[in-house]
């Protein structure tokens, strides 16, 4: 038994080093990739202090802030799905398919709607409100599916990803009337911010969502063993002493929280949630402690990489990160639907 915790835990820690050497990787062709070409050599050379000043400038004002903007929305977004998974006993669980993501969006476009400009602008008010903005949709969509999937004092798994997909469709309806009423700068902006661009790529972005992040995954690490314990059978969790329904609502809360802060700042992105934990689980287990961190290194390896890729497809021009996650979530999401319904 004790062989076994020693491999497992050996296995993991195998895994964490991994993502890390790979994020690490991930970073420096990202801070490679763009119009100006920047050798390994410079990049150093220009960390140290020793680089021409338009390296340094591309790289402290541009590259960096994306990739760690990248970085932070990739962790959030993941344990948010994870959470999700987890309290639904839904393996099809993701901010985005959910509708969670669409309340935020709804919230972010009608602010924008009636406050031209504001949103997309750099001022420290604008950007360090955009996530409480966003919070008041993603909680208001969350309610809704709690609500509307609740029944006979459970939440049934099946009702809750067909009511999630009918608050989607909901508040996406309600951006587009919206969107077709903007200013046209205004309606291009959200067009690409829907369709989950990494665009507020400067540190002001980076430092407003940065203390969401730093508060929340801690929390969310210290709820691990309550996550497992729901995993559990009903009768076992109500016979260790857990309230089920009050910390369905807590964690609810904490995942919501996550993916409207990361909605603010990256858009619509949508299946990282979904895909992130379902490779973790695959890899370590079940046990959340385990899980959370290795998610959330996935998810920022994830959207890093499909950030670099969306540079590269249609250069000089750029794809929003979210439509290179689609063409690589959408298949997997429809595989685990079929082998759910199986």
């Amino acid at each position: 038994m004790q062989n076994s915790l020693r491999k497992n835990s050996g296995r993991f820690y195998m895994y964490i080093v991994g993502c890390l050497i790979l994020l690490f990787i991930a970073i420096f062709i990202s801070v490679n990739t763009g119009y100006i070409d920047i050798s390994f050599l410079s990049f150093i050379q220009t960390l140290l202090g020793n680089g021409s000043p338009d390296n340094a400038l591309t790289i402290f004002s541009f590259r960096l802030p994306r990739i760690c903007m990248a970085i932070l929305v990739g962790i959030g977004i993941a344990v948010s799905g994870a959470i999700l998974q987890s309290i639904s006993s839904n393996p099809l669980a993701d901010p985005g398919i959910l509708g969670i993501n669409s309340g935020a969006g709804f919230a972010i476009v009608l602010y924008t709607f009636f406050i031209q400009g504001l949103v997309f602008s750099n001022s420290w008010a604008s950007v360090f409100l955009m996530p409480f903005i966003a919070l008041i949709g993603a909680l208001l969509a969350a309610a809704a599916i709690y609500l509307l999937a609740y029944k006979k004092g459970k939440v049934a798994p099946t009702r809750m990803l067909l009511v999630g997909i009918g608050i989607n469709a909901a508040f996406s309806a309600g951006i587009t009337i919206f969107q077709l009423r903007m200013e046209p700068t205004d309606f291009t902006r959200t067009l690409v911010w829907l369709s989950g661009s990494i665009w507020g790529s400067t540190w002001t972005f980076v430092l407003a969502l940065l203390p969401w992040i730093v508060i929340l995954i801690p929390i969310a690490f210290y709820k691990a063993r309550v996550l497992d314990i729901l995993s559990l059978n009903e009768m076992m969790a109500i016979g260790l002493g857990i309230n089920l329904t009050k910390e369905r609502k807590k964690l609810l809360v904490l995942a919501v929280l996550l993916a409207g802060a990361c909605v603010a700042v990256g858009g619509g992105i949508t299946f990282l949630g979904l895909i992130a934990p379902h490779i973790a689980k695959k890899l370590v287990g079940s046990s959340h402690s385990r899980i959370i961190p290795l998610s959330a290194l996935i998810g920022a390896l994830f959207i890093l990489i499909s950030d670099t890729i969306s540079r590269i497809v249609i250069a000089p021009a750029e794809l929003p990160v979210g439509i290179v996650l689609s063409i690589i979530g959408a298949p997997y999401f429809i595989y685990l639907l079929l082998k759910t319904r199986g």
